[in-house]
């Protein structure tokens, strides 16, 4: 089975400067490649032989890295955005979307299975497929509840809280392009949102495995620590 995907490579990686004053963030190393090169070796693994690479700031770069892809064994061609979309704006901008294609950030290290993400999509019909992770969140602070007048009705000393959220990975069937708008900025919660407004479905994968996304600079700094010791995990034998 032919499998496509679209790799979202456009961003300016703010949260990890000054690293990505020079570098583009999905050329950020992890080991002895840059995150986006093992992204690129998961899907080609997992039978993705076309990948397009939604590409803005530092274009050039990443172009001339990774070129037509040859080098590994696969087609690689680039929508390149002459100002911001967002995650889901960028797609109207490729004409040649197959019926079901996957469509991922270029900043994440996992060991998500994607030839099964994919097909389970294309199995259940439907429209758009978000993996999921549960992740903790800690407040660093005591929590003050309180009522209208000001009286302390409740504490809480550093709490935690979990929640289930998206890993930056999506399939999507091509009739959902028709809800994205052309030639302006519009993101994965604009889509969410107005998918939730009109009553239609968004399935949700909850992942269980490995999940980092590297634009944070501790998770980053983690990626690179545990890499080496994982390595056959992201990238096989």
């Amino acid at each position: 089975m032919s499998r496509r995907a679209v790799i979202l490579a456009g961003g300016k990686g703010t949260r990890l400067r000054p690293y990505t004053v020079v570098l583009p963030k999905p050329l950020m190393p992890i080991g002895e490649f840059p995150i986006l090169e093992v992204i690129l070796r998961q899907l080609i693994r997992s039978g993705f032989d076309h990948i397009t690479m939604a590409v803005n700031h530092q274009a050039e770069i990443i172009k001339a890295f990774f070129q037509d892809g040859r080098r590994w064994g696969a087609r690689i061609d680039y929508s390149c955005e002459t100002s911001p979309l967002g995650t889901m704006g960028a797609l109207k901008l490729i004409p040649d979307l197959p019926a079901n294609f996957l469509v991922m950030n270029g900043d994440i290290l996992s060991d998500l299975d994607f030839a099964r993400f994919h097909d389970e999509h294309v199995a259940s019909g439907d429209l758009f497929t978000i993996s999921s992770k549960r992740r903790e969140n800690h407040i660093d602070y005591g929590v003050l509840e309180t009522d209208g007048s000001g009286k302390l009705t409740a504490f809480r000393e550093k709490p935690r809280g979990s929640f289930l959220v998206s890993m930056g990975v999506y399939m999507l069937s091509s009739a959902i392009l028709t809800r994205i708008p052309a030639g302006r900025a519009y993101g994965f919660d604009d889509l969410m949102l107005d998918m939730l407004s009109a009553g239609e479905q968004a399935r949700v994968r909850p992942f269980e495995g490995y999940w980092l996304d590297i634009g944070r600079p501790d998770d980053y700094a983690l990626a690179v620590e545990e890499f080496e010791a994982m390595k056959g995990r992201f990238l096989g034998a």
